[in-house]
């Protein structure tokens, strides 16, 4: 008996040895990336030419964290994750993702406000993530860059019914000509090109999308992001900036236009921009200012899928909060 136990286990490991196990016990075989470029040049002075193509791939560079802070900023964006509820079968429903993509604490303020104002409207409680870290007053959310805005993105889509749900996206940062600007106090830089979060949307098959983006320049995303079933909202044309990012204000002159005032309003989302491109018009000549010209497109299928979502708006308008953009 010994004898033959002995025998059948020098058989398995020989089998084992020649790859012969089971298939149940065998893992995936799963090719590693190649290396198919050379080390980007990370330097400042590369040519602009160079430079476009690398903003064009969304690039997020990251040095000198600590180790401690990397991991308590980890957890709390696993479990603000976790916490996400999934659709609902049989109805529209909007998962609503607030990000602040620049450290300034008006980005954090205006995220954190966004995320609640947005969530009421579109009934988006327990599908509502804000990604807006520390502002100077409060505390305890994850913090917004490109990986935790990837990361949210890929979950909400694993959560929503892509035929069916809507995901409602409010982006606010400093903007370029090429991109929203991502950038964490003296440790994280990068750029959120148009193509990148294009390609991030298609790929994950997010297919109904209302996108608003507060940043100078945001317009330069309304080519790469437009389609039938896309509405989408900038804080300025492609060649112009926006107003009222300065680190102590509560609001940019587009979230206090459209967040603050127009979308805490019942009415239709194509209402409610014009009624903030109006607003902030007003409020540039009277400063003098060179208008920011925000951009409103409206997909020709979004009627069908919007107008019962927004069926279920609270019927009460709530006040706007916060010290005005326009305070002086």
């Amino acid at each position: 008996m010994r004898r033959g136990l002995h025998r059948l286990l020098i058989c398995t490991a020989a089998l084992l040895a020649a790859g012969h196990a089971p298939a149940q016990n065998q893992p995936e075989a799963i090719e590693p990336a190649p290396h198919v470029a050379a080390w980007p040049d990370l330097r400042t002075g590369r040519t602009e030419g160079a430079r476009e193509a690398s903003y064009v791939l969304g690039p997020e560079l990251q040095r000198g964290q600590p180790a401690r802070a990397m991991l308590a900023e980890r957890r709390r964006l696993d479990a603000a994750l976790a916490a996400l509820q999934p659709q609902r079968a049989g109805q529209v429903d909007a998962f609503v993702i607030s990000v602040a993509l620049d450290s300034d604490p008006v980005f954090a303020r205006e995220a954190r406000e966004a995320g609640r104002v947005l969530g009421r409207r579109y009934n988006a409680e327990g599908r509502t993530l804000v990604l807006a870290g520390p502002d100077g007053r409060s505390g305890g959310l994850p913090k917004g860059s490109l990986t935790s805005l990837t990361l949210a993105l890929a979950q909400v889509s694993e959560l929503m019914d892509g035929q069916e749900d809507v995901l409602v996206l409010y982006t606010t940062s400093h903007g370029a000509p090429m991109g929203i600007a991502y950038h964490d106090g003296d440790t994280g830089y990068g750029i959120l090109s148009p193509a990148r979060l294009s390609i991030l949307l298609n790929e994950l098959g997010i297919r109904r999308r209302v996108v608003l983006l507060s940043a100078c320049y945001a317009g330069v995303f309304v080519p790469a992001l437009a389609s039938a079933d896309t509405a989408i909202v900038t804080a300025a044309s492609h060649d112009r900036t926006s107003f009222g990012c300065q680190s102590d204000n509560d609001w940019t002159f587009f979230g206090d236009a459209l967040i603050n005032h127009a979308l805490r309003r019942n009415q239709p989302l194509a209402d409610a921009a014009r009624a903030a491109q109006t607003e902030i018009a007003g409020w540039e000549a009277e400063r003098k200012l060179e208008p920011s010209m925000p951009q409103v497109s409206i997909g020709a299928g979004v009627a069908a899928w919007l107008a019962p979502l927004e069926a279920r708006i609270p019927r009460g308008d709530t006040q706007p909060v916060g010290k005005p953009s326009t305070s002086d």
